[in-house]
């Protein structure tokens, strides 16, 4: 008896997990939903809880307070494979231009999946300090991201003479950074494919050597 007791028990955890994680899911995305429609500060743990379908003392359990589900949620963007993709790509480039337009792509494509999240931070971080450092933490990470392209340009003989990796990490901050995106898609109604193209089209022009080596 004891046996067949045992031989039950992977599946009974396995189904909790399952409905953990399902509860889990349910919560980030009516928070999400939530913070879009009516903005961070005005929504309450207990209108995500019922936007769920779950009780309060559940959401804390499961995610925490809105300041952590607001971390997970911006996480999504940091830890999509799509960053780690890209940067192996920029790395293996054999081509500048090439690599820069690997890079615009894979950060157009990481920003268009995660920019309800972003805006949400950004809006977030002027009403709560644990935000606004978190949203420093991710900035840094995403600023190191950006700085393997000129590195791989470095590499190639190709990052205009004079320049420095960390200048020109500096000058793609601004152009592929998180404002540029929500400044020409959201604000100015560029499409994606325009905004992407553009800011490759300036990240070329500012990194690359000329003809003639300069």
């Amino acid at each position: 008896m004891s046996a067949r007791t045992s031989g039950r028990r992977p599946y009974r955890n396995d189904r909790r997990a399952e409905a953990a994680a399902g509860t889990r899911a349910a919560i980030l995305d009516a928070a999400l939903s939530l913070f879009v429609e009516h903005g961070y500060a005005k929504v309450t743990i207990g209108d995500i809880a019922r936007r769920a379908g779950t009780a309060v003392p559940t959401v804390y359990a499961s995610t925490g307070g809105k300041a952590a589900i607001l971390t997970v949620l911006l996480n999504r963007g940091v830890n999509d494979p799509v960053v780690e993709k890209t940067l192996d790509e920029v790395r293996s480039a054999a081509d500048a231009r090439a690599a820069i337009e690997t890079m615009a792509r894979g950060v157009r494509q990481d920003n268009e999946r995660h920019l309800d999240i972003v805006q949400v931070m950004i809006t977030a971080a002027a009403v709560e300090r644990g935000v606004e450092e978190e949203l420093h933490r991710v900035a840094a990470v995403y600023r190191r991201a950006l700085g393997v392209l000129p590195e791989r340009l470095a590499e190639l003989g190709a990052l205009r003479p004079g320049l420095s990796q960390e200048r020109a990490t500096d000058m793609l901050w601004f152009l592929f950074g998180l404002p540029s995106w929500r400044l020409f898609v959201a604000e100015r109604n560029w499409s994606w494919d325009e905004t992407e193209r553009w800011l490759a089209e300036q990240a070329a022009a500012a990194l690359l050597a000329g003809p003639d080596g300069h």
